[in-house]
């Protein structure tokens, strides 16, 4: 029977323990390597590497068939083999025995596929387009022309923009069954405008809390007694490579301010020029509580 494993996702302010995952084997290889740090994956090639050379030394110096190397010596067998994988051949040591041709023939066809594989993977990696788009710390609700209005700031952080960028929000709540089981529901909540044209450093996407949204008169109280979570996914073309790019963010409900506005990240200079301040980005400024909107905001950004 096999092992049941166990994996830990962190959120945004919880951690969920997933038990009984199948071991991936060597079918996610692939995808692991391309989900590691450059630093991890350049240290798998080099020590795999290393460790092929290791075992065709060994077996080199198992078979003696090496010319000019000293009997038993394990260094020279290991640079004969390095020598060998990498096409170099000096001409100092060589083959002496129809076994270490075989060997070296095997280890042709192996460094063959190996550099290949490592080539591959490197060009992969250096050719892959990875999304830095940035989202606001937390979602902002105040009135906006009069109408309670959910505010998600989100920008990409490459000086290039993001093309055709489209924007999905999900409220996802926990309810009770009839039946007494409790249940996970998401909802997709409507957008004043759910795509971009081009993406560029600060966007605003907002959702407007009326009927017949379930935000709608929704109070404080209530988001924590639903044990309401917002989710974004932003998808689009990346302007230069032409490649799809992807991101995504989840606030808990401890991250939806009432009474807050985000700041002007752009002004109008005296020369007509504009000045875009990106420290602004997270910043909240509060809102004066209005006639059915009495919510205010202190300052003090949630942690």
């Amino acid at each position: 029977m096999r092992r049941r494993r166990s994996e830990i996702s962190q959120g945004d302010g919880y951690t969920v323990r997933a038990v009984g995952v199948r071991a991936p084997g060597l079918r996610d290889l692939y995808h692991w390597l391309l989900r590691i740090p450059w630093w991890a994956m350049l240290l798998v090639i080099v020590c795999g590497y290393l460790a092929l050379n290791a075992l065709f030394a060994l077996a080199y110096e198992g078979t003696g068939g090496v010319a000019n190397a000293a009997p038993g010596s394990f260094s020279d067998a290991f640079f004969f083999s390095v020598q060998t994988m990498g096409t170099m051949g000096y001409g100092v040591m060589a083959p002496a025995t129809d076994t270490a041709n075989v060997l070296v023939v095997c280890e042709s066809v192996v460094g063959i596929l190996a550099t290949a594989l490592s080539t591959g993977l490197v060009f992969v990696r250096f050719s892959q387009t990875r999304a830095r788009v940035v989202f606001s710390r937390c979602v902002a609700i105040a009135p906006m022309d009069g109408v309670p209005t959910l505010v998600i700031r989100v920008g990409n952080d490459r000086r290039t923009a993001i093309v055709d960028a489209t924007f999905r929000v999900t409220l996802s709540v926990t309810t009770k069954l009839s039946e007494g089981s409790t249940f996970f529901r998401a909802h997709d909540l409507e957008l004043v405008r759910s795509r971009a044209g081009a993406l560029a450093r600060s966007w605003m996407v907002m959702h407007r809390l009326e009927a017949p949204s379930l935000l709608a008169r929704a109070t404080p109280a209530d988001l924590v007694a639903m044990d309401a979570e917002l989710s974004m996914s932003v998808l689009g073309l990346d302007e230069v490579s032409l490649q799809p790019v992807y991101a995504r963010h989840t606030w808990s409900v401890r991250r939806i301010v009432f009474g807050a506005r985000f700041a002007d990240v752009l002004t109008e200079l005296d020369d007509g020029n504009l000045l875009l301040d990106l420290g602004q980005f997270h910043v909240l400024e509060p809102t004066p509580a209005t006639e059915g909107f009495p919510y205010s905001f202190s300052g003090d950004e949630p942690r």
